[in-house]
């Protein structure tokens, strides 16, 4: 059974820093793309920043500079540092990996991990 299982969301106040961990699991034989993505209540799930396998990274225009991904290929693992939290940033955060597992390459979505930051 695939698995994406992230952790280290929570209450921040604005100005503070977030690492948010993914951990693919299942028997996967590779992983391609690795991202996350973020919906705030009422609003649609977007794209806040995706590594390829070969490291080229993707940012949304509103977390560029404050937010860095990065992956740890041995581990099955990415990450998003996030620093300088502000208010609208508050969402669930989605982990989401392109994977080979068992005859197909498909996208997997973790469970989410709420990131909520107070003014």
């Amino acid at each position: 059974q695939v698995q994406l299982v992230e952790s280290g969301g929570g209450l921040v106040q604005a100005g503070e820093s977030l690492r948010l961990s993914c951990a693919a699991s299942g028997g996967i034989f590779s992983i391609n793309r690795m991202g996350w993505y973020r919906q705030a209540p009422g609003k649609q799930r977007d794209l806040v920043a995706v590594i390829t396998s070969d490291g080229t990274v993707t940012y949304a225009d509103s977390v560029k500079g404050r937010f860095t991904i990065s992956r740890d290929n041995a581990k099955r693992t990415v990450y998003l540092q996030m620093n300088s939290l502000k208010p609208e940033d508050t969402a669930v955060y989605y982990c989401n990996a392109n994977m080979w597992y068992r005859t197909s390459w498909s996208d997997y979505w973790g469970q989410g991990t709420q990131v909520t930051v107070s003014s």
